[in-house]
């Protein structure tokens, strides 16, 4: 199925992988390769925070959680039982750790590639969906810690990552951000969390200015995720709420992942002394949605 594209070009839609990939392209068998050869030390770590079942200032609608059969409310005590869950979730909010597919940003009536917005309906996403991820985000992670560089614990919300901090960081910590990379960039979010209490994160968070998107492009990552929701509020870009989604998504192709958590690899990559590391992402296999809770693993 095609669909003309802004440019005029033909835009496959498809969640197969002859479909629009995005920045995923830069991924190919020899990228996965060389970022096997970070596994050093074999030790893994999650990037991902615990799923929130309370509500909170960041999190009006948790996700739910309820036990739908328990093994002490059977009739029999004997023989075999299970004890069985349900889940519900809201994926793009301001807490969980969750993937932002394709399909989540329109721009001007439009998705990635040009493909139409109508391609999202009420049955489900039928373009560019998290399905194009169905088969992992395998590559070489590098870990950018914005407040290390600055010799603070967290960036305050309102504060911008700019290209200059991406610079500074690559500098600090002795590496470079390629071609096929998974960029994570640490602004302190979830530290401050936890040490603060939360907040009202729509309202004011740290994040990146819409003008380091450019060393995105210029240094083909395939993927960008933070500690936060890596657009700044309030935005810096007058009458566009979440530039950077809209710079990275819509016009660069990156799946964007938001409210990972950065704490706990942090002192490991301190200990190893590099900030690179094979990073492997699976988000569920949810073939008509816009995004995915997501629990990305760091091998170093």
């Amino acid at each position: 199925m095609e669909a003309a594209g802004a440019t005029g070009a033909a835009v496959t839609r498809d969640v197969g992988p002859a479909g629009v990939r995005g920045a995923l392209a830069a991924i190919t068998p020899d990228t996965v390769r060389h970022a096997a050869a970070e596994v050093r030390s074999g030790l893994t770590v999650s990037l991902s925070s615990p799923i929130e079942t309370a509500a909170a200032p960041d999190n009006p609608h948790p996700a739910g959680h309820r036990l739908t059969s328990r093994p002490e409310s059977e009739a029999a005590d004997t023989g075999l039982h299970f004890a069985t869950d349900h889940f519900a979730m809201n994926v793009h909010g301001d807490a969980d750790s969750h993937l932002d597919a394709l399909c989540h940003v329109v721009w001007d009536g439009t998705l990635y590639g040009g493909v139409p917005a109508d391609t999202v309906t009420a049955d489900g996403a039928t373009a560019l969906t998290v399905g194009l991820a169905r088969n992992g985000i395998v590559g070489r992670g590098v870990l950018l810690d914005i407040p290390r560089l600055r010799g603070v614990p967290w960036l305050e919300p309102g504060d911008h990552v700019t290209a200059d901090d991406l610079l500074a960081a690559e500098a600090a910590q002795h590496v470079r951000v390629g071609t096929g990379d998974i960029l994570l960039v640490r602004v302190g979010h979830r530290r401050r969390r936890v040490e603060a209490g939360p907040w009202d994160a729509a309202r004011s968070r740290a994040g990146l200015h819409p003008s380091a998107m450019e060393f995105l492009a210029e240094r083909r990552v395939c993927a960008l995720g933070s500690d936060g929701n890596n657009d700044t509020a309030p935005s810096a870009t007058e009458g566009v709420a979440f530039p950077v989604h809209v710079l990275g998504v819509h016009a660069l192709g990156l799946h964007l992942m938001d409210y990972l958590q950065f704490e706990e690899l942090v002192p490991l990559c301190e200990q190893e002394g590099r900030w690179s590391f094979l990073c492997v992402v699976a988000p569920l296999r949810l073939p008509a949605a816009t995004g995915s809770p997501v629990n990305p693993i760091a091998v170093l």
